[in-house]
């Protein structure tokens, strides 16, 4: 690495606290539960393939991510094809009769579960709970003190016609249909200020069902809590979490976990433009009047001392990797269900992704072949080594940072044959590429590809092609040797909350509208004009930047994503590989994990599911 770079950090401080979020990175729509001394977590995947992620914690705090419980989306035939707001979303967590059970709601299909008697494994294939479209954010309860099961669920406006209304339904206590046609538990139409009510938590305490339900949108909302003393109601209302004064913006949607010593905890996100939805963790309590408060009175709290657990050793989802093999680590997701010939295993290391050969090569929103992890919250230096085995012209590999505008940088065989390094980007609501730099040949087929992404999404890219392409500079990190590749111990990060991460009508100082580029970043004399900062040849001189300044963009309910991919042109015969390198992500400075980075960054405006 060049400059100042060290493991990225996680929100345990080390002294008994911990700073928010826990989890710095896109883990959208978080549910928990235990088992005895162990605490789980899944969180939305969306079209990504495998989905639903699998963490684990001892302390609430430090996680690692253990598997997916969706090896593929299905119906499969929808999935084929990139789906980047569809599929999973906003599962619920559970664990009944010695299984554990995740249930979510498709918007285009409808309420699906899948189970399994251990949290790695194996799980069911998806069952089909309730067929629909605009069903949403489902959540099951299996009462104890009844027998009885039930679930509730949410709806999409954007399908259903209607939103602001929470569902609920007799269930089968088998969990694989529903035994009525389900009734309103919830209209949120008629409580004065409520809007947008969704992601419905189901559970039974102290005699009382209880909903917990976010609403007012998830960038600027607030988390609600809803009480009765019949499943089907009336239910009563109270407001348990709201940003107040604090720098959470949206304290919104996630689910309350007792742990064994008996404190209770509360999992949400916080909506941060770019980098998605950040996990953050607060104490909760119950007063005397029976109702719950989070966090400080009912406002978030960015530190606080960690849950009364074991001490665990600093630990966060994993992002190097090293390929061993030429398999890639759990945090690796496709961008729709994977399909033969794509990536292959060998005898050494490194990511051999096969150039696929596609018309869809000239945007990268559409291709399914593109591999993705979460894009970490904080300033981060992204760097991997690629090597373009491929004589086919127009044959390509790159890293790429992907949302609704995009830029990446790579390789790519010219007609002559020559390797060239290449740059180029796709603002939002466009259907194609352009060239954010000019190419330039080079000496051989390897390269490293660095990105240095500030912590407000700011993305500078540059090469080097003089201290060995293969492979990045530095050693893994890692301290969970289960992780399958890298490492498994990723360290938080500051929030990412900062401004300028981008917007869709590309305001700002853009050169072009929309694309989330910056034409006056960027100083010194490179080897020609798109170098625009550091000196050298990529030559060994260092890293020569390429290009112009990029804001990274959100998918519509997604964070921006990192990628690497292969493909090549319609044609006849095998177009070749890429191999990719040692794949790093180091902070890029050393402020301390969670500091806020400047005002909250909501994404550009949606409707509302």
């Amino acid at each position: 690495m060049t400059g100042a770079a060290a493991a990225l950090p996680t929100g345990d401080l080390g002294d008994g606290t911990y700073r928010n979020p826990v989890l710095a990175a896109d883990w959208s729509d978080p549910d928990v539960v235990r088992v005895g001394e162990d605490y789980h977590l899944t969180a939305s995947s969306f079209g990504r393939a495998p989905g639903l992620p699998l963490l684990h914690s001892r302390d609430l705090v430090n996680w690692t991510l253990v598997g997916h419980a969706l090896e593929r989306l299905e119906p499969a035939a929808a999935f084929t094809e990139p789906r980047h707001d569809r599929g999973v979303w906003a599962p619920s967590f559970r664990y009944h009769d010695g299984r554990f059970w995740i249930f979510w709601g498709d918007p285009d299909h409808g309420i699906q579960q899948v189970n399994a008697p251990s949290v790695r494994g194996p799980w069911t294939a998806p069952h089909l709970v309730k067929a629909g479209r605009g069903l949403i954010d489902a959540c099951p309860l299996w009462d104890e003190e009844s027998g009885e099961a039930y679930l509730v669920h949410a709806w999409a406006k954007s399908r259903a016609g209607f939103n602001n209304r929470l569902t609920g339904h007799r269930m089968s206590p088998d969990g694989t249909r529903l035994l009525d046609a389900g009734r309103t538990l919830v209209d949120a139409d008629r409580l004065p200020g409520w809007f947008t009510l969704e992601g419905p938590k189901l559970y039974r305490h102290d005699g009382w069902f209880w909903i917990f339900a976010p609403a007012g949108g998830v960038a600027t909302g607030w988390q609600g809590v809803f009480r009765s003393r019949s499943f089907f109601g009336p239910y009563e209302e109270r407001i348990a979490l709201a940003q107040g004064d604090t720098d959470v913006n949206g304290p919104h949607q996630g689910g309350w976990v007792r742990t064994g010593p008996g404190e209770d905890w509360f999992l949400h996100f916080q909506q941060s433009g770019s980098h998605g939805r950040l996990v953050h963790l607060q104490p909760m309590r119950w007063e005397a009047d029976g109702w719950p408060v989070l966090g400080d009175e009912g406002a978030p709290v960015r530190v606080h001392r960690k849950p009364d657990l074991p001490e665990q050793p600093p630990a966060r989802p994993a992002v190097d990797d090293t390929f061993p093999g030429g398999r890639f680590g759990r945090q690796w997701q496709w961008t729709a269900n994977p399909g033969e010939g794509w990536a292959s295993q060998h005898t050494g290391d490194g990511l051999r992704l096969h150039c696929v050969r596609s018309d869809r090569l000239g945007d990268l929103r559409g291709v399914p072949h593109v591999l993705t992890q979460r894009l970490p919250a904080g300033a981060v230096v992204v760097e991997v080594g690629l090597r373009l085995d491929s004589v086919a012209p127009g044959a390509r590999a790159g890293l790429v940072v992907l949302g609704d505008a995009y830029a990446w940088i790579g390789l790519e065989r010219a007609p002559d044959g020559t390797a060239r390094l290449v740059h180029r980007f796709a603002p939002a609501n466009t259907d194609g590429e352009r060239d954010a730099a000019r190419s330039r040949p080079l000496p051989g087929n390897r390269v490293l590809l660095r990105i240095e992404v500030t912590a407000d999404a700011r993305c500078r890219f540059s090469y080097e092609t003089g201290r060995g392409a293969d492979t990045a500079a530095g050693t893994g990190t890692g301290i969970d040797p289960g992780s399958g590749s890298g490492s498994d111990a990723e360290a938080g990060s500051s929030d990412g909350c900062g401004p300028g991460s981008g917007s869709r009508d590309g305001s700002g100082s853009g050169t072009d509208p929309g694309s989330g580029f910056n034409a006056g970043s960027g100083s010194g004399s490179g080897p020609d004009p798109d170098a625009r900062s550091g000196g050298g040849s990529g030559s060994g001189g260092g890293p020569v930047r390429l290009g112009p300044e990029f804001a990274a963009m959100p998918w519509r309910w997604v964070g921006a994503l990192l990628g690497l991919f292969a493909g090549a042109p319609e044609g006849a015969g095998h177009a070749g590989t890429a191999v990719f390198s040692d794949f790093r992500v180091t902070a890029a400075s050393t402020a301390p994990p969670g500091a806020p980075a400047g005002a909250p960054a909501p994404a550009p405006p949606h409707p509302s599911p």
